[in-house]
C-alpha cells in the first residue's frame, strides 16, 4: 500500500513539472514580470542558438550603417549612384557593395533611364514598407536624443494636412501601444535558430558612421541600439530579464561585451542599475521610461519583419490588453489615425540639405521637402 501511494506521488510530481505554467505561456512584454515568468538559467543554457525574432531580422538590414544611410537617402528621393555618393561621402566600392546587397534583398530595384545610359535605384514595395519603422525610430530620437536642438525635420501628413507626430498603435483600436499595454504568446515561427554570422556586432565604428550625411533622429537612435548586442540586451529587458547572469546565459554573450553594452545603455539612459544583493554587490538592470519608449520602434520593426521575412510564421503574436484583441503594430498619424506611408508625407527641414550634399526642397504640390 505504501509503495502504491509513493508511486502515485511520484507520478503527480512528474506531471506538475511537465505541465507548463499559464503565466509563462502568456508572459508579457512588461519590464516588471514576477520571477515566475523567468526561464531558469540552466534550461536557457541548454537551448542552442538565438531566439527567433522578427525585430532582429529587420535590424540585420538597418543596423548595417551604410545600408541604413542608403535607404534613408532613398526616402528623400535620392536615386542615382552619384547622388548617393555625394550625399553620404561614401567610397565607390562601399556604395557599390551596399546597393548590390539591398537590390539582392529586394529593398531596391534597378531601373534604366536616359535611354539606358544610367541605372536608377528605386525602392520596391518591400523597401517602402520600411518607412513606418524609420518614422518610429525618428520619433524616439526626437523625444529623447535631440537635446536642445530642434528636430532635423517635422512631418506633415498630406492626407489630413496636419503636422504629424506619428505613434505606434494597435491595428484594432488605433490607440498608442506601450510596453505595459501588451502581452505576447509564441507564434508559429517561435523557437531558436543558429546565430546569423553576418549580423553587425561592432560598436565604435558604427557609432561614427551613422552620423554621416544629413542630420537625422533615426541615426541618433541607431547609435544607441544599432548593433546586435545592444539591441538584444534591450530586447531581453522587454522579456523581463534583468540580471547580468540571466542576460549572459540567454544570449551566450561574452562577459566583456555584455559589461560594455550594459555600461553604454545605462549611460545613454536606456537602463538604470538597481542593487539586489550586497557583499558582493550585484545589480539588476531595469528599463527606464526612455528604455520603455523603445517598445514602439521595436514592434514597428517586428511588423515589417513579420510581413517580409517570417514566411507567414511570425515568432510572436501580440495582444493588446486595453481592447483585449490580438493586433498588428501600425504606425499612424496622431491626428487622423491613418497609417503613415512615405507617399503621403512632406517634410519641414530645420537644416539646409545642400550643406550636406543632399537633395534640396521639392515642390509643395508633391510629397517631399518643404522649406523651413
Amino acid at each position: 500500500m505504501k509503495k502504491t501511494i509513493a508511486r502515485q506521488r511520484e507520478r503527480d510530481t512528474r506531471k506538475k513539472r511537465a505541465r507548463p505554467s499559464a503565466l509563462v505561456k502568456a508572459k508579457g512584454l512588461s519590464p516588471l514580470p514576477s520571477s515566475r515568468h523567468l526561464s531558469a538559467p540552466r534550461r536557457a543554457h541548454a537551448q542552442a542558438g538565438e531566439r527567433n525574432c522578427s525585430v532582429a531580422r529587420t535590424l540585420d538590414i538597418v543596423s548595417d550603417a551604410w545600408a541604413f544611410l542608403v535607404i534613408r537617402e532613398a526616402f528623400f528621393e535620392t536615386r542615382t549612384f552619384e547622388a548617393f555618393r555625394v550625399a553620404l561621402g561614401i567610397s565607390r566600392a562601399t556604395l557599390t557593395d551596399r546597393l548590390r546587397k539591398l537590390t539582392r534583398l529586394g529593398i531596391f530595384k534597378q531601373l534604366a533611364v536616359s535611354s539606358g545610359q544610367r541605372m536608377d535605384y528605386r525602392l520596391t514595395q518591400k523597401g517602402f514598407d520600411l518607412y513606418p519603422s524609420f518614422v518610429a525610430l525618428m520619433q524616439f530620437g526626437d523625444r529623447w536624443l535631440a537635446g536642445k536642438r530642434p528636430p532635423p525635420l517635422t512631418l506633415v501628413h498630406t492626407s489630413c494636412g496636419s503636422e504629424c507626430h506619428p505613434i505606434v498603435g494597435c491595428s484594432v483600436c488605433l490607440t498608442k501601444v506601450s510596453a505595459r499595454d501588451a502581452i505576447y504568446r509564441d507564434g508559429p515561427g517561435a523557437g531558436r535558430s543558429s546565430a546569423k554570422a553576418a549580423r553587425n556586432t561592432r560598436r565604435a565604428s558604427d557609432t561614427r558612421v551613422f552620423a554621416q550625411g544629413r542630420p537625422s533622429s533615426v541615426s541618433r537612435t541607431l547609435q544607441v541600439i544599432g548593433d546586435k548586442w545592444s539591441f538584444m540586451v534591450v530586447r531581453e529587458g522587454f522579456f523581463g530579464i534583468r540580471r547580468y547572469d540571466q542576460i549572459q546565459t540567454r544570449l551566450g554573450i561574452a562577459p566583456n561585451i555584455l559589461t560594455d553594452r550594459l555600461s553604454r545603455l545605462v549611460k545613454a539612459g536606456v537602463f538604470r542599475k538597481q542593487i539586489y544583493q550586497q557583499n558582493p554587490n550585484r545589480y539588476e538592470y531595469l528599463l527606464t521610461e526612455m528604455g520603455l519608449d523603445l517598445y514602439g520602434p521595436f514592434i514597428a520593426m517586428l511588423a515589417w519583419g513579420d510581413r517580409w521575412l517570417s514566411r507567414n510564421r511570425p515568432p510572436l503574436l501580440l495582444h493588446h490588453k486595453r481592447c483585449r484583441s490580438d493586433f498588428q503594430p501600425v504606425v499612424i498619424c496622431d491626428e487622423c489615425k491613418q497609417p503613415v506611408i512615405a507617399a503621403d508625407m512632406r517634410y519641414r527641414l530645420s537644416y539646409k540639405p545642400k550643406d550636406y550634399g543632399a537633395l534640396g526642397p521639392r515642390s509643395l504640390d508633391s510629397p517631399g521637402f518643404e522649406s523651413a
